[in-house]
């Protein structure tokens, strides 16, 4: 079986040595399948308060204060660079 390694805040690892009976291991698998099996089962929309508690606190307000011009010269670099991109993955040649 693969073997992962989980970063864990250091007040969480306190919290979770007070229960040394619990196998934490078995913990994460299960909450990773359930996690998948909720991703593979989803819906592809979701709420803004859904969306909101995935992007974490502080977050959306992050994103929000980014300047519009700072946004748009993201946007078109990016567009650009996706364009170089497929244009190299291309299986179609030109002659």
């Amino acid at each position: 079986m693969p073997t992962m390694t989980l970063s864990i805040p250091p007040e969480l690892y306190r919290k979770m040595k007070k229960h040394p009976e619990i196998k934490w291991s078995e913990v994460a698998r299960k909450a990773i399948a359930e996690y998948l099996n909720e991703l593979e089962n989803s819906r592809t929309e979701m709420s803004m308060v859904e969306f909101r508690e995935l992007l974490g606190e502080g977050t959306l307000e992050e994103i929000e204060s980014i300047p519009d011009e700072a946004y748009e010269k993201y946007h078109l670099k990016m567009r650009d660079l996706e364009w170089e991109r497929t244009k190299r993955n291309s299986t179609t040649q030109t002659f």
